[in-house]
C-alpha cells in the first residue's frame, strides 16, 4: 500500500486560527462525510471543542449506506454531542439542522437572557476535512451563496464570520486534515471520496483499495458495475479486474484513466449507496 499523506501549511494556520477562536464560539459544528464517518473525523476537532457543545453533521448522507448511517448515529451520540444525518445539496433538514444548534446552545442563550439579553445571538463555527459540504451548508443556513463551493478540497482558502437570518452567526473555516494518518487505510478512504486532490495519490491504488472493499461488503453493487457476475468474480482478483473493467468501459488498457473515472463514479454515487466506515 503507497503511502498518502497531504498536510499543507494553510491548514495547519487554519487549525491555529480555529483553536484562537473557540472562545467566542458557543457551537463547535462538525461535518463529516456519511459515508466515512470514522475516517472523516478530524482527531484535532476532538481536542478544540473541549467541553464546549458539539454538533456532528453526517453530510452526503444520500449517498451512503442508511443502515449503517443509523448506527454511526447512534455510536456519536454522547454527553453534550448531537448528532444529525443531512443532505445539504439537496437542502434537506436545515431546519432540523437550526433547532439542534438553538438546543446545543440552550445553556448559553439562557445565561444571556438573564443577563437582560433579548434574541441573543448564537455563534458557531463549521469545521471538518476538504470536501466535506461545509460550504454548501453555509450557503443554505444564509440563505445565498457566501462561501465558496466544489467538487475537490482545498475551495474555501479563510476565516469569515457570516450572519444568518436565524440569530446564528457562523464562522466558515478551510477544510482541515491532520498531519499524519496512523492507519493509511484512512488515507484511502479520503483519497476515495474526495478529501485529498487527486493529485497527491495514485487513483490505480486506491481503485483497487474500494474494490476490495465493495467485494467484501457490497457484492450486488459490484456486480452491477462492473457488469459481470458474481461467478466471474470468484475467478478474478482485484488487479485483473480492475483491468477488465477499464476495457468494459471502452478506456483499452488506460487503468489509470479508468481508475479516476471509477471513483469520479463512485463519489457521486452511482456504484450504490457505500459506506466504508463499519461501526
Amino acid at each position: 500500500m503507497a503511502t498518502i499523506q497531504w498536510y499543507p501549511g494553510h491548514m495547519n494556520k487554519a487549525r491555529n486560527q480555529l483553536e484562537e477562536k473557540m472562545g467566542l464560539i458557543d457551537v463547535l459544528v462538525e461535518v463529516l462525510d456519511a459515508r466515512i464517518p470514522q475516517s472523516s473525523r478530524n482527531p484535532m476537532i476532538e481536542k478544540l471543542v473541549g467541553d464546549k457543545p458539539h454538533l456532528i453533521i453526517l453530510n452526503k448522507a444520500d449517498l451512503a449506506d442508511p443502515v449503517l448511517t443509523k448506527m454511526w448515529q447512534k455510536k456519536f451520540s454522547g454527553k453534550g454531542k448531537f448528532v444529525m444525518a443531512m443532505d445539504s445539496l439537496h437542502n434537506t433538514n436545515m431546519q432540523v439542522l437550526v433547532r439542534m444548534v438553538k438546543k446545543a446552545a440552550i445553556a448559553k442563550v439562557a445565561k444571556l437572557e438573564a443577563k437582560g439579553a433579548s434574541n441573543p445571538v448564537i455563534r458557531i463555527a463549521l469545521a471538518g476535512i476538504p470536501n466535506c459540504g461545509k460550504s454548501t451548508i453555509i450557503n443554505r443556513l444564509v440563505g445565498h451563496n457566501v462561501a465558496a463551493v466544489g467538487n475537490k478540497p482545498g475551495v474555501t482558502k479563510g476565516q469569515t464570520w457570516l450572519k444568518t437570518q436565524t440569530n446564528i452567526q457562523i464562522l466558515d473555516t478551510p477544510g482541515i486534515l491532520w498531519p499524519k494518518f496512523d492507519d493509511q487505510e484512512v488515507g484511502y478512504k479520503l483519497a476515495a471520496f474526495g478529501a485529498i486532490k487527486d493529485s497527491i495519490f495514485h487513483a490505480d491504488d486506491v481503485a483497487l483499495f474500494v474494490l476490495a472493499n465493495l467485494r467484501k461488503y457490497y457484492l450486488a453493487n459490484l456486480v452491477k458495475f462492473a457488469r459481470t457476475t458474481k461467478e466471474q468474480l470468484t475467478k478474478i482478483n482485484d488487479s485483473d479486474l480492475l483491468l477488465a473493467m477499464t476495457e468494459v468501459y471502452g478506456m483499452r488498457d488506460d487503468y489509470d484513466r479508468f481508475s479516476l473515472y471509477f471513483l469520479q463514479r463512485l463519489r457521486k454515487g452511482k456504484v450504490g449507496r457505500i459506506t466504508l466506515d463499519r461501526p
